[in-house]
């Protein structure tokens, strides 16, 4: 992580303190008929490099180069004991780099959780654990008025860079000067914090991205801040994120039966507990569960 992005989470306060008190989180025994089953050559080196783009609380929060905690934390820490083998956490800048991380072998998974759409699942596979909202996160008061997405023409709109939220935008952008209104001012950051920071210092009129990271931030906003679009498709059909890996690598199924397991014996829910994140939940996880490209 940066030291510009570290600061900026410093000054934003954004802390773990969003976890609330629950039942400790089991300790995993190691499964070998999993653990036999991951490639030979992370058995061989008895670890696997999980990378992400910086913190993405409350999923991620990263406290230094190889340091994070929060949900995906835990969970990266279950999933370890499960395989028997150890996860490491790297950190690279903008989405763009970890796919590209994972494809040319650098990491071998990216615990995420990173948004599952056709067009990504034809260079990757995602092992799904989370159904996410995409919402604005506005100054108090939502004094520009951003509702919906057909409000954005001729504001100010932080997103991340090359994500899902960032294509919807510049789409709506378009329709906008299609229909003789001004366009989006499309302002693609590298990490939450900055794009947040953007909102509460008044250089953007809203941040659009999901809805549980945006929650968080809200909180720690100490009322500066406001959701804003929450219940409608903003421009997306039903969002699943996960668990990235390299397209057809058999880690894929390994790490599925793996959450099976966590799912199963009730870790994966004192997980999304711990962190609020209940709302966010699916049922079961599931391998490339997007179907439906964003409107």
């Amino acid at each position: 992580m940066t030291k510009i992005a570290t600061a900026l989470l410093m000054a934003l306060g954004l802390t773990a303190s969003l976890a609330q008190a629950a039942d400790p989180i089991p300790v995993q025994q190691v499964d070998q008929a999993l653990h036999d089953r991951l490639p030979d050559e992370i058995k061989k080196a008895g670890k696997m490099i999980s990378v992400n783009n910086g913190s993405f609380p409350p999923y991620e929060i990263v406290n230094g180069p190889h340091s994070m905690e929060g949900a995906s934390a835990d969970l990266t820490t279950a999933l370890a004991q499960l395989l028997g083998v150890k996860i490491d956490h790297a950190t690279v800048s903008g989405l763009s780099g970890v796919l590209t991380g994972i494809n040319a072998g650098r990491y071998q998974l990216a615990i995420g959780p990173i948004g599952d759409y056709p067009d990504r699942q034809q260079k990757v596979d995602f092992i799904d654990f989370v159904q996410e909202f995409v919402v604005f996160g506005v100054q108090k008061g939502n004094p520009a008025k951003i509702n919906q997405l057909e409000d954005t023409c001729g504001k100010r709109i932080a997103v991340m860079a090359a994500g899902s939220a960032e294509q919807v935008i510049r789409q709506q952008s378009a329709r906008c000067s299609a229909a003789g209104k001004p366009a989006v001012t499309v302002q693609a950051f590298t990490d939450q914090p900055s794009s947040i920071l953007a909102v509460r210092s008044k250089r953007s009129d809203a941040f659009f991205s999901s809805q549980a990271p945006l929650t968080y931030f809200v909180n720690q906003a100490k009322g500066q801040l406001e959701l804003a679009g929450k219940g409608q498709k903003n421009g997306f059909g039903d969002i699943f994120q996960g668990t990235v890996v390299p397209k057809g690598s058999p880690l894929g199924q390994v790490v599925l039966d793996a959450y099976r397991v966590l799912y199963q014996n009730g870790t994966y829910a004192a997980i999304m507990k711990k962190w609020q994140l209940e709302g966010n939940m699916t049922a079961a996880p599931g391998l490339n569960l997007a179907k439906e490209v964003t409107k």
